[in-house]
């Protein structure tokens, strides 16, 4: 089910601690003139890593080293979980904090909080734990039902529909845990989180931020990755959504599928004209209207609403 990284991975790079630095006869000066020239990169107070590490990792491969400062530093057992747990997962953070590391407690013991660190205080079933990227971190399925106790609906859904479509989890698991978490702390909207979920929309963050919007905005769910059939009934093509009771279908265009769909030799243009000709294929196929959304577009969920709302129930549109 997991793959671990690559033993050169920056992201893996070893934590040293001061005591330990001191160990190799360095004193607190030393320390502080390896820091100054870029040789170290403090990860927090008496953490630290090699610079070139750091530096070479994006923001979550950070957040992973500063969370693994706080493991080894840790007076109980702990492992990472919620939000610091996403990262070991390659789940999407789209649009979360990473200033504080999440760890759950291993002796059932109450949590606490320090700078930059919760220690969150949680019952842990068999199957809760694995050993990951060298580090102990919960389960895909523990993880993806803590972070929608500590999540909006919204990310909650983008996170839990990863999981699922990269079959990590299953929609049974979540469930029978979600019975075991019924009273916990936000299990409210973790409920609304697994009704709407759904693997088919796991692929982007566009497509579980897509899926979002149509629900809280009230308008009718669509069918997710629905297949497009020609005159032989082969399928010729996948819609992100579709309506097919009203005859219409809805893409997400967002930069990273664009860049997905490049072939050898092609730039961005050829893609645009090839989906182009492609929306124009399914249209003369289904004889169904295509509505197009991008980033910009959920920025506005309301008015991006209110044009899908009008084209889905538009009166003088015939419906196929």
């Amino acid at each position: 089910m997991t793959v671990n990284r690559e033993p050169d991975d920056p992201r893996l790079a070893p934590i040293a601690l001061r005591r330990e630095l001191l160990g190799l006869g360095l004193n607190d000066r030393a320390i502080a003139q390896l820091v100054a020239d870029g040789t170290l990169h403090r990860l927090r107070y008496g953490s630290y890593v090699d610079a070139a590490a750091w530096n070479a990792c994006d923001r979550v491969g950070q957040h992973g080293l500063v969370a693994r400062a706080a493991v080894k530093r840790a007076q109980a057992g702990v492992a990472l979980s919620h939000i610091s747990a996403l990262g070991e997962w390659d789940a999407p953070l789209w649009d979360l904090p990473l200033d504080t590391v999440h760890l759950t407690r291993l002796d059932q013991r109450g949590g606490r909080r320090e700078a930059g660190v919760v220690q969150h205080l949680g019952e842990l079933r068999p199957g809760d734990l694995t050993h990951l990227n060298g580090v102990t971190v919960t389960s895909p399925t523990r993880t993806a039902l803590d972070c929608t106790t500590v999540m909006d609906v919204e990310h909650g859904l983008v996170v839990v529909n990863d999981l699922l479509h990269r079959k990590l989890t299953t929609k049974e698991a979540l469930m029978e845990g979600q019975e075991y978490m019924a009273f916990w702390p936000g299990s409210l909207q973790q409920g609304l989180v697994l009704q709407l979920a759904d693997a088919r929309c796991g692929g982007s963050v566009g497509e579980g931020r897509t899926l979002y919007m149509i629900f809280e905005q009230g308008l009718p769910l669509p069918e997710p990755q629905y297949p497009i059939r020609d005159r032989s009934g082969e399928i010729v093509a996948y819609v992100d959504f579709a309506w097919p009771d009203l005859g219409v279908f809805l893409e997400f265009d967002g930069k990273i599928k664009y860049q997905e769909l490049l072939r050898e030799g092609e730039s961005p243009t050829d893609v645009v004209i090839r989906e182009r000709n492609r929306e124009r294929k399914i249209c003369r196929l289904t004889g169904w209207e295509c509505i197009r959304i991008v980033w910009a577009d959920l920025r506005h969920p309301e008015r991006t609403a209110a044009h899908i709302r009008a084209v889905l129930f538009d009166p003088d549109r015939a419906v196929g």
